[in-house]
């Protein structure tokens, strides 16, 4: 089920989908600019990287930390509904929502009335220490949510094993059990990251997932120069903090890595 609707959202090729991370929300701490301008950076971004060929778009509130542990507040979802409206309006892509932290009935609620087609989803199973306390398996409830709201089409993709987490408490249930339990409970897709934003996953981890038979997606660390060594390995790349001047997730958009990327992925396709 979880490849069908993949292909369904992404096509049959592999799926390069690069971040958005909107600027500050409404009370958050680093929150600056007026709501317009939010939405109006978010846009501006969406059009460069529909402009230079990537794949798909992903809305995330990186911005607003410290993050809310699951219950953010009305106006995040209110502000992430608003952008995701608007880019899908404008742009002809598939896109993806990720509310931090873990706030995923919300991001739910939203793909939902925007139209946006999957959700990112951390802490779907098995419970982590997060920068934010501990954070407990969420997919009965959300699954049942996602029933409830008639958003069954919307892909949950969950990371397993996230970064920015320990998980010490599941240090006996390793890796590809951890896949097979997300499979078990329904999950759409697996997201493999590294230990951070913008560190690699290894090759190692992304291929010991693949028993469970759902799509892969590296969630981060992905670069023009390692592509290659993950292209064979996953069904589609989330790529975020490589865009960025330096390769810095809190800087502005650098075309010239964009195009980098697109064009090293096209090649890849190209020979396959």
């Amino acid at each position: 089920m979880g490849k069908e609707k993949f292909k369904r959202i992404f096509g049959p090729g592999k799926a390069l989908i690069a971040m958005i991370h909107t600027a500050a929300s409404p009370g958050a701490p680093l929150h600056r600019l007026p709501v317009d301008e939010i939405v109006g950076r978010a846009l501006d971004e969406a059009g460069i990287y529909a402009a230079e060929g990537v794949d798909a778009l992903m809305i995330e509130n990186m911005h607003d930390v410290p993050y809310l542990k699951r219950n953010t507040g009305p106006e995040l979802t209110a502000l992430m509904t608003r952008i995701a409206t608007e880019i899908k309006s404008r742009f002809d892509l598939p896109l993806g929502i990720q509310i931090l932290a873990g706030a995923n009935r919300q991001a739910l609620a939203a793909a939902l009335i925007s139209g946006a087609d999957f959700i990112r989803a951390e802490g779907l199973v098995f419970g982590h220490l997060a920068d934010e306390g501990y954070m407990d398996s969420d997919a009965a409830e959300l699954l049942r949510y996602r029933k409830h709201i008639g958003a069954e089409h919307i892909a949950v993709f969950a990371d397993i094993k996230k970064k920015h987490a320990s998980h010490a408490v599941t240090a006996d249930v390793d890796l590809e059990q951890t896949a097979h339990t997300a499979a078990f409970f329904l999950a759409d897709g697996l997201i493999v990251t590294g230990t951070a934003t913008g560190r690699p996953a290894t090759p190692a981890d992304v291929e010991a997932v693949h028993p469970a038979g759902l799509p892969v997606l590296v969630g981060s660390g992905i670069t023009a120069d390692n592509l290659a060594d993950y292209y064979p390995l996953a069904d589609g790349f989330i790529v975020g903090s490589y865009f960025k001047r330096n390769g810095h997730w809190a800087n502005d958009l650098d075309r010239e890595r964009i195009r980098r990327l697109v064009t090293r992925k096209k090649t890849l396709d190209d020979n396959v």
